[in-house]
């Protein structure tokens, strides 16, 4: 499948907005992907957030003018375009000015829209896993040199980045389900990866968020190419011309694994596509449910005709995604990995894997939940996952968009574990009992997992050192 090379991107969106464009919630993966996306066409970029971050601090260094107090005094006047995230209150001040003063104020799933209106979309969607596909799916299209523009839900730790461009008019795309924001993206290739139950504060319940990827696929121009796990809930509703299953070693699935082997906490297997095989195919990033992502990855570059050995060594160049199965620490004693998982499905990949990978080692997870609405919701499901590691510390919800909810806490989740190793801590306490812990486990192996979607990265380098010392 090729896309129109005729086709010319510049023409669908506003070449630099004449006053720039201001960012409600610049800090945000997908919003600070969008910042970059007009930084890199030399539009005027500003925004608010509530804290400064990493992510910020790149932004800024590249030019944006970033503030963090929602405060009218300190927003450019003369804008051409708003963009907010779905994420912010109600009562965001600069929101309602904007709004109120007839300024162009547009979500960000709108922008997404108008730049891929025109262009030749793979759009990568699901409740988990879709950061990973959408960054491996980039990677292998950069790598091999066919080309793209890449707007990711995660940083690439080959680049360093989560957005670049191209002159190719090809976009990958990550398609959030959250807001429905996916809903409004034209996909020639989609893919997804899970339906499970999740944002059921959007939803409400898990039929009504299955309707909406079934309305994803339907997206999908004349002759798109759905790629999507085998096995998936309703799949026989899902509308497409054409269709490539894949599944971690499923010989049923178009596109699945065989041959796989663990080497030194990478994978090494071959990869069949209905019959065609690229073989030796090593993936050097943890987790079964890695190996998965990669084939949905390599069945969309295989799609578009890709070479063997192209998608072969790209693959093996792949460094993964920040906070996705990351080794912070990794040595004959000790593994620290870091990962984003939020939901209890991607937990239980998580834990299992780590687990396979590592087990002659204790496994000791800390969990920040996030959300209220989803600890509430999806409690027992989180219970169930975290009860296959052997030692648990869950830290409190980070609430991110959400006010407290009555009853609500980290021991909702711990009531309905089973496990006897467990507790929740605040951050200061969980840093001294890991310092006090592990000085007492001298030459013990271990393997200890950060999981999370709220900030609990902030603590990933202070457990690193604790661990080195």
């Amino acid at each position: 499948m090729e896309p129109d090379k005729n086709i010319d991107r510049n023409t669908v969106l506003m070449n630099s907005p004449i006053g720039g464009v201001y960012f409600i919630g610049i800090g945000g993966i997908g919003m600070s992907a969008l910042a970059r996306y007009f930084l890199s066409r030399g539009s005027k970029v500003s925004g608010y957030d509530k804290t400064a971050t990493a992510l910020t601090k790149e932004l800024e260094a590249a030019g944006a003018k970033i503030h963090y107090e929602d405060n009218v005094d300190l927003i450019p006047k003369d804008v051409s375009l708003v963009v907010y995230t779905p994420a912010i209150p109600a009562g965001h001040k600069e929101w309602q000015y904007y709004r109120e003063n007839g300024y162009k104020v547009v979500k960000r799933s709108d922008v997404l829209e108008i730049i891929t209106k025109s262009s030749f979309n793979i759009c990568i969607a699901g409740t988990h896993g879709k950061t990973t596909i959408t960054t491996m799916t980039g990677h292998l299209l950069r790598d091999s040199g066919y080309g793209c523009n890449a707007f990711l839900g995660g940083i690439s730790v080959n680049y360093g980045t989560n957005f670049w461009s191209h002159e190719r008019d090809v976009c990958v795309v990550e398609a959030d389900e959250y807001d429905r924001s996916f809903l409004k993206l034209s996909p020639d290739v989609a893919v997804i990866t899970a339906m499970d139950a999740d944002h059921l504060d959007i939803y409400g319940t898990a039929e009504a968020m299955e309707e909406a990827f079934i309305d994803f696929s339907k997206r999908l121009k004349p002759g798109g190419l759905l790629v999507h796990r085998l096995g998936l809930e309703r799949s026989s509703e899902l509308v497409a011309e054409r269709k490539l299953t894949y599944a971690a070693q499923d010989e049923k699935a178009d596109v699945h694994a065989r041959n796989l082997q663990m080497v030194n906490g990478s994978y090494l297997f071959d990869v069949y596509i209905k019959g065609e095989v690229i073989s030796a195919v090593k993936l050097n990033m943890g987790g079964m449910h890695n190996v998965e992502n990669a084939l949905a990855a390599i069945a969309v570059a295989s799609s578009l005709g890709i070479e063997k050995d192209k998608i072969r060594d790209a693959v093996a160049s792949f460094r993964g995604v920040r906070r996705r199965f990351e080794y912070v620490l990794l040595n004959e004693r000790i593994a620290l990995i870091d990962d984003y998982a939020h939901h209890p499905e991607e937990l239980r990949a998580l834990i299992s894997s780590a687990k396979a990978l590592f087990p002659d080692r204790h496994c000791t997870v800390v969990f920040q939940p996030h959300l209220f609405s989803r600890t509430r919701d999806l409690a027992d499901g989180f219970a169930e996952s975290l009860d296959l590691a052997d030692e648990v510390i869950l830290l409190p919800i980070y609430p991110a968009r959400e006010l407290p909810v009555a009853g609500v806490t980290s021991e909702m989740i711990l009531q309905r574990m089973k496990g006897e190793r467990k507790g929740v801590m605040e951050k200061d306490a969980m840093l001294k009992w890991m310092e006090l812990n592990f000085s007492a486990k001298q030459g013990a192996k271990e393997v200890i997992i950060m999981a999370g979607a709220g900030d609990i990265d902030t603590l990933v380098q202070p457990v690193k050192l604790i661990l080195e010392q």
